[in-house]
């Protein structure tokens, strides 16, 4: 008979690190070509003008600029404007 109840194995309990997902860039700030702006998990926000989307959906810009956000058509928005 045991004198502890049985709780799982030690291994089990490991939380996996954070992804690090979420804005990186925010609204107003300048920005070069190749920097990036959002990593997300599918296409929650949409790029705009001088923003391309990468293979796991990152945001990154395209060119040197400032960075703007808003909403076309029902969606979330980024892009950059040349100043």
């Amino acid at each position: 008979m045991s004198t502890h109840k049985a709780a799982g194995k030690a291994r089990q309990h490991v939380r996996p690190s954070g992804k690090r997902l979420g804005i990186k860039t925010f609204s107003g700030h300048e920005v070069g070509e190749g920097s990036i702006l959002i990593r997300q998990r599918g296409t929650k926000i949409h790029a705009g003008g001088g923003v391309k989307v990468g293979r796991d959906h990152t945001l990154y810009s395209v060119k040197k600029g400032v960075v703007k956000f808003g909403k076309k058509l029902g969606k979330r928005v980024v892009s950059v404007v040349s100043k």
